[in-house]
Parts: structure tokens; C-alpha cells; sequence
């Protein structure tokens, strides 16, 4: 299939790239690099550095490229500046999505992956694990945009027949994280505790989240190429896991113990977040296989090489 990776230069986009070129199919990648890096790419792919606000821009690579799928991973995601700016946050997150699909749907396009966020788009959900058709009640702009974007994909399902599947990631960490934001948790706490630095907890620490990784996610996006299901899919491992345990964790895969630091709470903070993952396993026949353990243990190895070298 010929595939366009929007965000592909990233740290979740290039490992879907990698997976997408491992098994057989014509990949490019659109990136306007702001927060992704063209070292991530493998020497060689198709790349355009592109703003996808700029609707001509992107017209020159969707007629360049003609993809047959988008797997749309390029955003603005950084949760505090969607509060600070969500004028900003639209124009990436809606506006950007827009430009590409309405351009695209001229141009050959049959299949949508769309990296959606599942520790937002439900917000403080009364159920954890969180299934997709529990309410969804985003409570700061970064998700209600996510939400957005799975809504105007159905419609053009609905209408084009351009069949959709937005993938709610959990908290998706592992090599090439960059610590943009509360989702790159892992990245920093990794980056102090290797220089020797204090992490601070923010409040109790009891406050959890399902981190999933970053391979297993990079294998959801090649399983979803395959499979005729329309609509929403979580994208997690249905475990909790607190900051405070995270943290004893990392310290163990570092070797470094400074001790728990904690500082004060951030207000609005959600209490508790993990995505029930059976109907991926039903729709897709993907699950989870890395665990926690081992996955921290190969983003650590990969923060201390980056480091070294």
C-alpha cells in the first residue's frame, strides 16, 4: 500500500514508519519537524517538511505522494499549552487534520489511522479500565480537538467511504520519547535519574495512568491496515500503574535510588486513567506484549546510548 505518515519524523510516528516499511509497503512521511527529528527516519524513506496549517503545502505532497492510507500521527501535543492557546491547538489539531483529508479524498485516499488519545478523550472517567463506549468528556482542549478529529473521520466515512479507525493510545512511552508534556513522564524521570538528578512527584504520586509501549503501538497501526473495522479502538494495557510505583521502577532500570521528592498537586489533574484493550484484541487481534518491566528497561538503554554518544 502506499502509506503517508503525517508526524513520521516523531517518536510514535517513526516507529509506525519502520513497521510499515518492514513489512512490505511504499511509506513517506510528512513532517514539519518542530517537535519531530529527521534522525528518526530511516536513511533513505520519501519526506516532505510540511506545516499541515499551510493548505498548499500539503496539496504539493498529497499530489505528490497520492497515498491509498493516511496514518495521521502529526499534532500539537502538549496538554498545558492547548489550555494556555487552544486557538493554537485547533488550528494543528482540527484545522491541520482537515487540510490533509480534504485534500487527500480527491487523490485516491481509502483508509484513515488516526493517533487519538485515550488518556484525554474521556476525561475523568467513572470506569477504569476505560472501554470505548464509556462517556467521552474531555476536559481540556488537547482532547476535545482529539475528539473532534474521531468525529469528523466518521464523517467522512460516513460520507467518502473512506474507512477510519481512530487508535486511543494510552500513555505511550519507550525510545525516541522526548519529554514534551505529562505523557513523556518516563523520558524525564529517565533523563534526571541518569545525570543524576532529583524527579519531583507531583502531589501524592497515587495518581495513575496505563503506559503502553511504543513497539506494541507501532504493531497495532500495521494490524489496523488489515483489518475492515470503522471507528474507535483503545490502544492500552488496561493496568494502572501510579507515578510514585513508575518512579521506583525507573530508579531500579537506572540503578540510580535518590530517594521520592515530591512537590504540590497540579490542580485539574486526572486521578486515575487505563484503556480496556478487548475489542482491539477483538477487532484488530492485537494485545499487548511488552511489559512494563522490560519496556522501561529498553527506553532506559536507549537514553543512556543517546546519552553517551
Amino acid at each position: 500500500m502506499r502509506i503517508l505518515v503525517t508526524g513520521g519524523a516523531g517518536f510514535i510516528g517513526s516507529h509506525v514508519v519502520e513497521a510499515y516499511l518492514a513489512a512490505g509497503h511504499d511509506v513517506a512521511v510528512v513532517d514539519d519537524l518542530s517537535t519531530g527529528h529527521v534522525e528518526n527516519l530511516i536513511p533513505g524513506v520519501r519526506f516532505h517538511r510540511a506545516d499541515l496549517r499551510d493548505r498548499a503545502a500539503v496539496a504539493a505532497v498529497i499530489a505528490a505522494e497520492r497515498p491509498e492510507v493516511i496514518s495521521h500521527h502529526a499534532a500539537q501535543l502538549d496538554v498545558r499549552r492547548s489550555v494556555a492557546d487552544p486557538v493554537y491547538d485547533a488550528q494543528i489539531n482540527l484545522i491541520g487534520l482537515l487540510n490533509l483529508v480534504e485534500e487527500a479524498r480527491t487523490h485516491g485516499l481509502r483508509r484513515m489511522l488516526f493517533a487519538s488519545s485515550g488518556g484525554t478523550v474521556y476525561g475523568e472517567s467513572q470506569r477504569v479500565p476505560t472501554r470505548e463506549d464509556d462517556p467521552t468528556e474531555p476536559v481540556c482542549p488537547y482532547g476535545v480537538a482529539k475528539l473532534s478529529s474521531e468525529h469528523y473521520i466518521h464523517y467522512y466515512a460516513h460520507v467518502y467511504g473512506i474507512r477510519s479507525v481512530s487508535l486511543r493510545y494510552a500513555n505511550v512511552y519507550g525510545p525516541r520519547q522526548d519529554p514534551h508534556g505529562e505523557a513523556g513522564v518516563v523520558a524525564i524521570f529517565s533523563g534526571l535519574l541518569l545525570d543524576g538528578g532529583q524527579p519531583v512527584i507531583n502531589g501524592a504520586g497515587d495518581q495513575t495512568r496505563d503506559y503502553v509501549y511504543v513497539g506494541d503501538v507501532a504493531r497495532a497501526n500495521l494490524l489496523a491496515l488489515a483489518s475492515d473495522y470503522t471507528g474507535s479502538v483503545n490502544i492500552g494495557t488496561g493496568i494502572e500503574t501510579s507515578v510514585a510505583h513508575l518512579f521506583t521502577l525507573l530508579c531500579d532500570a537506572t540503578g540510580a535510588h535518590p530517594g521520592e521528592r515530591h512537590g504540590p498537586g497540579k490542580p485539574g489533574e486526572q486521578s486515575r486513567s487505563a484503556l480496556d484493550p478487548s475489542r482491539a484484541r477483538a477487532v484488530l487481534g492485537w494485545s499487548p506484549e511488552v511489559a512494563l518491566t522490560d519496556g522501561l528497561a529498553r527506553a532506559v538503554a536507549f537514553f543512556r546510548a543517546r546519552r553517551a554518544a
